[in-house]
């Protein structure tokens, strides 16, 4: 197939970027924080940081980080919600030449421990309210140094105490914790400015990310994104927001709402590391499950881009304090993470002006593969364009590329798509066609214009909220529980998350409960993973070979 898609690019947006412009994720830093060093760079609650703060901050930590004997190359996760921290600690960990390994803050004690001994972190810088977590798998994973930040930590005094106060002793936020030899996220800071940082050499191939996601068995596995991959991508989101970010006003400096999680590889990319190439500033919410506090904190700012998760642009659109914030300066709402509803693209747009312009994207791409023109005026319901030097294909079961219109797997090539699976050739080599594209699971159709649409999944990965969730996991800690037989997982439609995960079980013991399993579930799995419906049959469909038809469990729902 030609680059039929070339000729709908917006005027000004290039067929292919410059990949080799920076030749580190550090270059791309270090170049912004110099650049734009008085401009501010994250605001939150209030308080404001600077480029200039972020550069002398992340370069004491990253000081700090090389005096334990870490090593290029050693991992370091990374376990916060949106707090200044976060930035401060990914710009520090890829400084002192280390990966970053994002973690969600809210995974069970069980699933922290995989993605701590399947990544090998040897450090950890973890929000103190999380800290219980790690207390209870430290003695069984490789992590040797722990960095305790707590919520008020970068936002001055008195803020800060009053803060902390009230997240520990208001609203009793943080779980008593004992984790000896911790050491204090200030504390390091304050020793790394005693010490002398080190810039290693770090170039285009090197390491920078492993974002966890699932693989074609479901286990939670890296994908490798080196400095080169997260750079490339970066570039391209800078040349397709162009026609958006030509309608702010001159003088006017960048002000994006950063509602996505900052350790999902959609809010790394779209909001952290683009905002720091183009001189933008973010304002950080770190929880934006609840949207009454997210409306009272961007009620103060006027603010150009929001990109979000369906979900989030549907709880908005929806919630009473909605004329409250000024939406005026809005020039690029993007969509991705998960299907963005017509219903919820024709509200948003009545209620803002500003279209949701809907993107596609994996862990295992940076994540951005398409996305729709930034100067769209209605929703399409399509999944876009190819990104600048991007290809997509349609593939058949045998690889081939189909016609025009017919359905095929999307496949994807370009200098975001990841290196591979984290020491699991054997997954790497499923996804990877001889010639370079990654295979996604994602069965798409594409119209003569080149716009991509996606109409089926081939993986039976369910997608709640924009997190991938996949049954084999949900199934193999089920089957774990006691007076459990035997069980399947399936997605089922969600008017509120796209999809809902049903799980239907079959009884070992007859007084097993809906509430049993319930809490269960809660000891085990992250609360987007858990079923939403449990139902208990006496068998489960199978094929004469005894697999299980979780399509005819989705068919049923």
């Amino acid at each position: 197939m030609q680059k039929t898609w070339l000729k709908n690019y917006p005027e000004g947006v290039p067929a292919e970027i410059n990949a080799g412009l920076y030749p580190s994720l550090v270059d791309l830093m270090t170049s912004a924080f110099q650049t734009h060093a008085q401009r501010p760079a994250y605001k939150m609650m209030g308080r404001q940081t600077s480029f200039a703060q972020i550069d002398e901050l992340s370069r004491a930590l990253a000081a700090y980080l090389q005096s334990l004997g870490l090593e290029k190359g050693d991992r370091v996760a990374l376990m916060m919600p949106n707090v200044m921290q976060y930035p401060v600690a990914v710009a520090a960990v890829l400084r002192a030449g280390l990966v970053a390994v994002n973690v969600n803050p809210l995974y069970t004690p069980r699933e922290l421990e995989h993605q701590l001994k399947d990544s090998g972190a040897k450090a950890i810088v973890i929000l103190e309210n999380f800290a219980t977590t790690l207390q209870q798998v430290i003695k069984k994973v490789p992590v040797k140094h722990v960095i305790v930040a707590a919520m008020g930590d970068l936002l001055g005094f008195p803020k800060g105490l009053i803060v902390n106060y009230v997240v520990r002793r208001v609203k009793k936020l943080v779980p008593a914790f004992e984790l000896p030899g911790a050491v204090r996220f200030n504390d390091a800071v304050a020793a790394g400015r005693r010490l002398t940082y080190t810039a290693p050499k770090i170039g285009p191939n090197d390491i920078a990310v492993l974002q966890y996601t699932g693989g074609t068995t479901g286990v939670s596995k890296g994908a490798v994104l080196l400095h080169r991959n997260l750079v490339a991508n970066v570039m391209q989101a800078a040349a397709w927001y162009q026609p958006a970010l030509k309608k702010i006003p001159a003088g006017e400096q960048l002000i994006s709402i950063c509602a996505l999680p900052l350790y999902h590889i959609f809010g790394f990319t779209t909001n952290m590391m683009l905002s720091m190439h183009v001189g933008g500033c973010n304002v950080l919410i770190p929880n934006p499950r609840d949207i009454s506090a997210v409306f009272k904190e961007i009620s103060g700012h006027r603010f150009h881009s929001l990109p979000a998760v369906n979900t989030l642009f549907m709880a908005m659109a929806n919630h009473k304090d909605f004329d409250s914030v000024d939406w005026s300066g809005l020039v690029i709402a993007v969509g991705g993470g998960m299907a963005v509803q017509h219903a919820t693209a024709k509200l948003w747009l009545e209620k803002t002006g500003c279209p949701i312009c809907e993107g596609y994207g994996l862990s295992e791409t940076s994540p951005i593969a398409s996305c729709n023109p930034t100067d769209s005026t209605a929703y399409t319901g399509s999944i876009g364009l190819p990104m600048p030097s991007t290809e997509l294909r349609l593939l058949d079961d045998a690889g081939v590329q189909v016609a025009v219109g017919v359905r095929g797997e999307i496949a994807i090539r370009g200098p975001q798509v990841m290196a591979g699976y984290w020491q699991r050739p054997d997954e790497t080599e499923q996804v990877m066609t001889a010639d370079g594209f990654f295979r996604t699971g994602d069965i798409g159709t594409v119209d003569e214009q080149g716009y991509f649409r996606i109409v089926d999944r081939k993986k039976d990965m369910i997608l709640v909220s924009g997190f991938n969730v996949y049954p084999n996991e949900i199934e193999d800690v089920l089957t774990q529980m006691e007076g459990v037989l035997e069980c399947a997982s399936v997605g089922v439609p969600d008017a509120k998350t796209g999809e809902a995960v049903k799980v239907v079980i079959v009884k070992r013991d007859a007084d097993l409960t809906e509430a049993a399993v319930r809490a269960y579930c809660e000891t085990q799995l992250a609360g987007y993973k858990r079923p939403k419906i449990i139902e208990f049959r006496t068998e489960l469909p199978k094929t004469p070979v005894g697999k299980i038809l979780r399509r005819e469990l989705r068919d049923k729902s």
